[in-house]
Parts: C-alpha cells; structure tokens; sequence
C-alpha cells in the first residue's frame, strides 16, 4: 500500500502519522506533501527521516491511498487529481461533505455506503459531528430522531497548527498589551470567540 499525506505538517497530519505508525498500518511507502514553507523539511515514520515535498500534481501519481488535511481549497484543487491517477482519497476538509455523490462516512455508523459508491473520494463529518453521531446513532436506532439542533464552541486546534501558534503568540501579544495583526483568522482569537470555521458556503453560512 503507498500512502500519501496531504498537510502532513500540520496538526492532522502529524496525529494520522503517528496512527499509522502505532496502528503497524502495513504500507510499502509513504509520501508526505506540504505547502511551499514546509517543503524541504523532514519527519519521522518509524524512526526514518522522510522528507516533505511540495505538493503539485505529478506528486500524486503511483500512490494507493492520500489522506487530504490541508483545508477545502487544497481539497478542491488536488483531491480530484489524485483520485484520477487511481488513488482512493480520504479528506477530512469541508470540501465534498455536501456532495451528493460523494460518500460521508462514519465507519461505526455507513460503512456499507462505501460499497454502494463509485466514488474514488470519501469525505468525514468535522470532529463535534463525529463524536456527536456516535453517542445518538443507538438513539437513533432504538426510538428514531427527526431533527438535531447543535451548537458547537470549537478550540483553534480544529484549524491546524499554524492557527494554534498563534493562538499561543497573540495571547502573549495580548498579555503584554502589544498590538495584534491576526494572520489566520478574521479577528483577534486571544481571549475570544468567532462565530466562522473553515469557508463561508454561498448561502452565508461557514
């Protein structure tokens, strides 16, 4: 199995490297892709220093299986690529969660949805909806659930590493009364709440 990671950098990436190490997922190789800053750097699978490449579509070719988690834009732009080349895509942005051919998969609750689709892309719920559908899947089994109203409070963690950076870096800007650019969100994040994560979608709602 040859493996490719997509954001392999980033907070994500760097968790799905360490699971597929701890987890002893048999691969034949493992191809990490990042953006223009992390190309050239190097990490570690099971103790082997593998260097991270610049992500283009040639990169793509001759790989099995390319876990996505560098955010939609990249998703949009690389995850179909991929898939053409024969690879099965998994993404874990906001890309294809709304697309009708595209499966949204939860193993524990529609795995059998991946038997039904054609589609070389997977696409997972965001992490509150994951674990949310876990606890009120029995539920849903045992009584029925005709609606679900949700409101989620997320930390900074769920938009990668660079945003956790400066998280830490404007709370010690904020601490010593400096002035704050935000360079990862549209407002000061230190000490706050912002009602967006991820892209607005068209009809206004992120």
């Amino acid at each position: 199995m040859r493996v490719g990671i997509v954001g392999a950098s980033g907070a994500v990436g760097l968790e799905i490297i360490k699971l597929l190490e701890s987890r002893r997922f048999k691969l034949t190789s493992l191809s990490l892709f990042g953006s223009s800053k992390s190309a050239g750097r190097y990490l570690y699978f099971k103790k082997k220093r593998i260097q991270i490449k610049k992500l283009n579509k040639q990169g793509l070719k001759n790989l099995d299986l390319v876990f996505f988690s560098a955010g939609s834009n990249i998703s949009e732009k690389f995850a179909n690529i991929a898939a053409s080349y024969g690879a099965i895509v998994i993404d874990n942005s906001s890309a294809f969660r709304m697309n009708p051919k595209i499966p949204l998969i939860v193993p524990e609750i529609n795995p059998q949805d991946l038997i039904k689709s054609k589609s070389q892309i997977i696409a997972n719920p965001n992490c509150s909806t994951i674990q949310m559908l876990m606890a009120l899947y029995p539920i849903y089994q045992a009584a029925g659930i005709k609606r679900i109203n949700v409101s989620t409070y997320q930390a900074v963690s769920g938009a990668g590493k660079a945003p956790m950076d400066e998280l830490l870096e404007q709370t010690k800007l904020s601490l010593e009364n400096k002035k704050i650019v935000s360079k990862n969100f549209t407002k000061q994040i230190a000490f706050n709440a912002i009602p967006h994560i991820d892209t607005f979608a068209d009809e206004g709602y992120t």
